[in-house]
């Protein structure tokens, strides 16, 4: 094994009375791929936020080619070969993707003057690197969420980076794309590029890592290779709690009218002839690859892009759906794919996110008692951490995030829950609870419908998964066909 290039040692930091790390030291190889992993909120940002510059450590030092520093600045450590890809992607979104993958580059180099020509050429070779095709000269804040994803990654391979630190880089990614950035990893290491890698899927862990390293509660609880763990052992590292799983109870919908009818749905070119039904109890998938259809058919379900054709139905009742309050009144929730910047008001207080969808009552506006109880009713039952219902939710780690903008819309009691990737970007343990509330939640009679890349969270929730392409549904899957072999060919499938 070759020198470290980049060593944290004895590193801690603390938060006002917060210790988001206790002497952490980890080390980071050429040509090595370091898982490090651990439950929201267990230090895994925060250690890569003291080994980008961002924050100055408490205690400890980062060590960079040899050379120690108390503290590192971000332009110190990306002049010296360091690249963090943050969950946010920290891209600027009225700059193009080719102007976002190339600014970082110039600052490092304390250039002051832009060249546009000199900037795309840049962008298409880290692109073309990658292996990915993304729309260089369109706004970053006009791309999908995946294509964000991806101008974040090519940035950091633009730069000829010798540490790239990814957090999260495969959560808005379908199959497609991550074996695309798995095939650009593997290619880095052949280079002789040190990588951390930030991952809750076990599957990626496992099939990427040559090292693997757990936090929990700020401090390193071992460090291992992949082959001495199994799925079950590293996440009862992760969690401190034995593995846990439910049972899938089948619907009792005989004589019953659906949560949820949809018939003709079309909206061109996005997609047509869309017919779905989920009973009421029943937790039905929506798979397919970026592009299919699948978020588009979802968003005009619930008004937030209407769709031109066909008709909807809740438990039996025609319905008209032109804009997301239609959706609301009609008794259908919505839990979009970017929580960021879809579904909550990060600078806004917990307790008022949780209650802004549902703030009047039929009967006029609730007192303040009743909303504070339903605030604290929704805390207790979806078991979110934190500190006062008056923090902002930016202070939330991203799987209490989730459970916040879950509890906003299960306080309204919908018919019918559309989640597109519920479980995006929060670890083991907060996965299964936030399924858990789910799985709860049909039995007494919720429609609900997932859209998700995790074949095994699909498998393991969904009575039926449909698979969408080319913006059809052309085939559903159920019994004995729901295995992950079948699903991952059913939506690969040309």
């Amino acid at each position: 094994m070759s020198a470290p290039f980049v060593e944290a040692v004895s590193v801690s930091k603390r938060f006002g009375g917060v210790q988001a790390l206790t002497d952490v030291s980890v080390a980071f190889s050429p040509g090595e791929v370091h898982c490090i992993v651990g439950e929201n909120g267990c230090g895994k940002s925060t250690l890569l936020k003291v080994i980008s510059g961002a924050y100055r450590p408490t205690s400890g030092q980062v060590i960079v080619a040899g050379t120690a520093y108390d503290h590192l600045t971000p332009r110190q450590a990306l002049s010296a070969g360091v690249e963090v890809i943050y969950q946010d992607f920290s891209l600027m979104p009225n700059l193009t993707a080719a102007e976002n993958i190339a600014l970082p580059g110039s600052v490092a180099g304390g250039r002051r003057l832009y060249s546009r020509t000199a900037a795309r050429a840049l962008a298409e070779r880290a692109v073309v690197r990658l292996g990915v095709e993304i729309e260089l000269d369109i706004p970053v804040g006009e791309l999908t969420v995946a294509e964000r994803q991806l101008t974040a990654i090519a940035r950091a391979l633009a730069h000829e980076a010798k540490f790239i630190a990814m957090d999260e880089p495969t959560t808005a990614l379908t199959w497609k794309e991550v074996d695309a950035l798995f095939a650009a990893v593997g290619r880095l290491k052949e280079s002789g590029v040190a990588l951390a890698f930030i991952s809750h899927k076990m599957q990626e862990i496992f099939s990427i890592a040559e090292r693997v390293t757990v936090l929990r509660n700020g401090g390193v609880v071992t460090s291992g290779r992949p082959d001495e763990f199994t799925h079950a052992s590293l996440a009862e590292t992760m969690t401190g709690r034995g593995s846990q799983s439910f049972d899938r109870v089948a619907p009792r919908n005989k004589g019953r009218a659906p949560a949820l009818k949809v018939s003709g749905l079309g909206r061109d070119p996005l997609f047509a002839d869309v017919d779905l039904e989920i009973g009421q109890g029943e937790i039905v998938g929506l798979a397919g690859l970026l592009g299919s259809g699948r978020t588009e058919i979802a968003e005009a379900i619930c008004g937030v892009k209407p769709a031109q054709t066909g008709t909807i139905e809740v438990l039996g009742r025609p319905v008209e759906i032109k804009a997301l309050a239609d959706a609301v009144k009609a008794g259908i929730g919505y839990v979009p794919e970017d929580r960021l910047t879809q579904g909550l008001f990060l600078d806004q207080p917990i307790g008022d996110n949780i209650v802004a969808t549902h703030l009047p009552s039929r009967r006029g506006f609730l007192s303040p008692q009743s909303i504070e109880r339903r605030k604290a009713r929704v805390v207790r039952d979806l078991r979110i951490k934190l500190g006062k219902l008056t923090d902002p939710v930016r202070s939330l780690s991203g799987g209490n995030a989730q459970r916040v903008l879950l509890g906003k819309w299960l306080l309204g009691e919908p018919k019918v829950l559309i989640l597109n990737g519920p479980t995006v970007g929060v670890d083991v343990g907060s996965k299964f609870d936030i399924l858990g509330v789910l799985n709860a939640q049909s039995l007494q009679g919720l429609g609900v419908l997932i859209i998700s890349d995790d074949v095994p969270e699909l498998i393991s929730m969904c009575h039926r998964v449909l698979v969408v392409r080319s913006g059809r549904i052309v085939r559903e899957l159920s019994g004995d066909q729901l295995r992950e072999d079948t699903v991952v060919e059913a939506v690969t499938a040309s």
